[in-house]
């Protein structure tokens, strides 16, 4: 059972996942930035590995990839700066990313480092499903790392029932048909969706991601699942001019969704 098991475990409801990507703002953020995630109340943490061809990124994570890549960030960079981060962070961390660079990279390698610093799981948004089952999941199962599947609303019950079946950390409901940034209030679609696969009684949780950006729509997408995923909103708060500090914007952010509040935008 690994730290993704023990969250859903131990919590059912509210759980709020952060996306970052690793390098951005600036090439040695990383640490600091998921130190003070855990720190500040965040449950889990999406480290993106930037790309330079996303299918399913917005422009605010595709500039966050591109700043990352300029400042000098690989794969192997990434390992470099994660190496005895569990000494300092105990709560669930996954990669997320693309197929090509962690192909390029070697897959048995990127398991075998994943492993050595303490990941958890792994969003590979291009990655098939068959190709998961018949040449991935032996491995990642072996190295007790989970992969996490996206579904959207137009993906079938047939597809969401095999997925839930493969899964064995949770699912990612996409909530729009859209890249990731957009935002606003969910509309009756998007409800009638997220009521929809509700209704499956899927063992696996869910946490619903895309579009949310606030106290407001992460407390509605927890109504209707375990939790949620901000990205886009999380980066643009890292990406403020000004004189704060990484440990100020983090802080700030993640007690804006928790409570509402900037309270801690000067402390």
């Amino acid at each position: 059972m690994n730290r993704i098991h023990h969250l859903f475990k131990n919590k059912t409801k509210d759980i709020l996942s952060i996306f970052f990507t690793a390098g951005f703002p600036a090439l040695e953020d990383t640490r600091e930035i998921l130190i003070n995630l855990q720190k500040s109340g965040a449950d889990l943490i999406e480290i993106g590995m930037p790309y330079s061809d996303p299918i399913a990124d917005g422009q605010t994570i595709q500039q966050s990839s591109m700043k990352a890549l300029e400042n000098g960030m690989s794969i192997e960079i990434l390992f470099q700066q994660l190496e005895g981060i569990r000494q300092v962070v105990d709560i669930p961390l996954i990669l997320m990313g693309y197929l090509n660079p962690v192909i390029q990279y070697g897959l048995k390698k990127f398991v075998k480092k994943a492993t050595e610093v303490g990941i958890d799981g792994f969003i590979l948004p291009d990655l098939p499903m068959y190709e998961y089952e018949n040449e991935y999941k032996t491995l990642f199962d072996q190295h007790q790392l989970s992969n996490i599947f996206l579904i959207t609303p137009q993906t079938s019950e047939e597809r969401i029932k095999k997925i839930d079946e493969i899964s064995d950390a949770f699912i990612y409901m996409v909530s729009m048909d859209s890249t990731t940034g957009r935002v606003g209030e969910f509309t009756e679609q998007q409800l009638s969706y997220f009521d929809r696969i509700s209704g499956m009684d899927l063992d696996n949780p869910r946490l619903i991601g895309f579009g949310i950006s606030d106290k407001k729509s992460f407390d509605a997408a927890s109504e209707h699942a375990n939790g949620a995923i901000i990205g886009s909103a999380f980066i643009k708060a890292l990406a403020k001019d000004g004189e704060a500090s990484i440990a100020e914007k983090v802080g700030t952010f993640i007690n804006q969704i928790r409570e509402g509040s900037s309270a801690l935008s000067h402390g």
